[in-house]
C-alpha cells in the first residue's frame, strides 16, 4: 500500500508542508497547461527537494474549467491501485484547480482517506475537509448518464431510456434540478454540476 498525495500547485510551501506531514510515496501535483514562472520555479524546488524520495509527477489541466479539472482528477484517482491511501491538499494554486480537484474527491469519496487544506494565517495548522459525496440513487445516475450522452430529450423519452414509472422520473427530475445538477428550462440538460456528479 502507498500513500498518494494529489495536490493543487502555485506556490511550493503548502505543497512542501503537505508532503512532510504526510510523507507520501507519490504525489501528483495539478498546474495549468501553460504554467507561469511561479508554478515553475515551484515544482523545480519539489522535484529538486523531495524529487530523490518521493515520485513526483504534474498533471496540466484548463486554469477555469472547472469541470475538466475534476475530469482529469477522477481520472488519476482512478489509476491509482485499490488499496493505496489517497490524499488530497487543495492549498495551493487557482481556486478554480482546487474546487475541481475538490469536486473530484466528492466524485470518488470511497477512495479518498482525507481532504486538507492548509489556512495561510497559520502555515502550521491543518483543517481537514468532510468527504462529502453526491449520494445519487440508481434511477437518479441513469438519468445523468443518460443525459450525459443525449442532452434535449423530452419526457416520454427520458422515461423511455431510463425504465421507471412517469410518477418515478418526476420525482427524481425535481429532486436533481433541486440539487442543481440537471437544467430543465429548454428540455432536459445537465449543469456543471450535473457533470461532474456523473464521472
Amino acid at each position: 500500500m502507498a500513500k498518494v498525495l494529489l495536490a493543487t500547485l502555485y506556490t511550493a510551501d503548502p505543497v512542501l508542508l503537505a508532503a512532510n506531514r504526510l510523507g507520501p510515496d507519490r504525489l501528483i501535483l495539478f498546474i495549468d497547461k501553460e504554467p507561469n514562472n511561479e508554478q515553475k520555479k515551484s515544482l523545480k524546488l519539489i522535484k529538486d527537494s523531495i524529487g530523490r524520495v518521493v515520485d513526483v509527477k504534474e498533471v496540466k489541466t484548463d486554469v477555469y474549467d472547472i469541470v475538466n479539472v475534476a475530469k482529469k482528477s477522477v481520472e488519476i484517482i482512478d489509476m491509482q491501485p485499490k488499496d493505496d491511501y489517497i490524499f488530497i491538499n487543495i492549498t495551493s494554486g487557482r481556486k478554480t484547480k482546487a474546487l475541481g480537484l475538490l469536486f473530484a474527491a466528492y466524485a470518488r469519496h470511497e477512495r479518498i482517506k482525507k481532504i486538507a487544506y492548509n489556512p495561510e494565517e497559520d502555515k502550521t495548522s491543518v483543517i481537514y475537509l468532510p468527504k462529502l459525496s453526491f449520494k445519487l440513487t440508481e434511477s437518479q445516475k441513469k438519468i445523468l448518464e443518460i443525459l450525459d450522452k443525449k442532452e434535449n430529450l423530452n419526457f416520454a423519452e427520458l422515461a423511455e431510456k431510463v425504465e421507471i414509472s412517469r410518477a418515478m422520473l418526476y420525482r427524481n427530475i425535481d429532486e436533481l434540478r433541486d440539487l442543481d445538477l440537471i437544467n430543465t428550462e429548454n428540455g432536459f440538460k445537465l449543469t456543471d454540476a450535473g457533470r461532474i456528479a456523473v464521472l
